[in-house]
């Protein structure tokens, strides 16, 4: 199976969410990552159906930062967006961890945040949903050395591979996808310019086409996530131009 291509609703507020999934179609996206909250997007039956009606897929959906304790709402909240999951039909939910506090961050608080999506991950597979963890920069996982003591403490719970935020560890991102190729159920694309968040192509932080060939090269074979720079969201011309950058490399 080819790589699918989908383009997430980051920087997305209240707006006309019908009109911009028609864009994501006719610039042609496959597929959408739905950040909004459930409030705004209604229930799943509409959602489905607008989907359906625009001609996009929804790809994932995204829960809160999994929180630094279980007694925080953000770790049920979590289990309320894996259950909205479930029942759009999305067999994935991705979510960040808490917020880093500690540099480096102990095993022991490493664990403790793993024991959580462990547990969001168990909820998951009872209800078709697979939780992947995404790593970002300044938080609880922060350096590729906290990656590396991180990820063997996962079992159930997936990997989001985010080649931008290895690249601000000064990870190979190619590597990266070496390194965690048994892992990975969704990838995600930045880009970076002077900076600040860019569209695909302006910076460029890494060799895309070599990336992607090596994400390939390793098995995976699911969605891949353009996240918009910044600027006016949403923006007709941000869609076309990610995606007409992903189309002339081979994407």
């Amino acid at each position: 199976m080819a790589l699918r291509m989908a383009y997430s609703s980051l920087k997305w507020k209240e707006h006309d969410l019908e009109t911009n999934l028609r864009a994501l179609a006719e610039e042609g996206f496959e597929g959408w990552e739905t950040r909004e909250s459930l409030d705004w997007l209604g229930t799943p039956a509409r959602l489905r159906k607008m989907a359906a009606d625009c001609g996009i897929e929804i790809a994932a959906v995204s829960g809160p930062n999994v929180p630094a304790d279980r007694d925080q709402p953000a770790f049920e909240i979590n289990k309320r967006r894996i259950e909205f999951a479930s029942d759009l039909g999305v067999p994935l939910l991705m979510t960040k961890g808490p917020r880093g506090e500690n540099n480096p961050t102990p095993d022991n608080e490493l664990r403790k945040v793993a024991d959580m999506y462990e547990e969001l991950a168990r909820h998951g597979q009872s209800l078709g949903v697979t939780v992947t963890f995404h790593p970002h920069i300044n938080h609880f996982v922060d350096s590729a050395e906290e990656w590396a003591r991180f990820m063997p403490m996962l079992d159930a719970c997936r990997l989001c591979l985010d080649m931008s935020h290895a690249v601000r560890w000064g990870y190979d991102p190619l590597q990266a996808a070496k390194d965690f190729s048994d892992r990975i159920s969704l990838v995600h694309l930045h880009d970076e310019k002077d900076g600040g968040g860019a569209d695909l192509g302006e910076g460029p932080m890494c060799d895309y086409t070599a990336f992607l060939n090596t994400v390939e090269d390793v098995g995976y074979s699911g969605w891949v996530v353009t996240c918009p720079g910044n600027g006016a969201a949403p923006d007709r011309d941000k869609i076309r131009n990610n995606r007409a950058f992903l189309k002339s490399i081979g994407y």
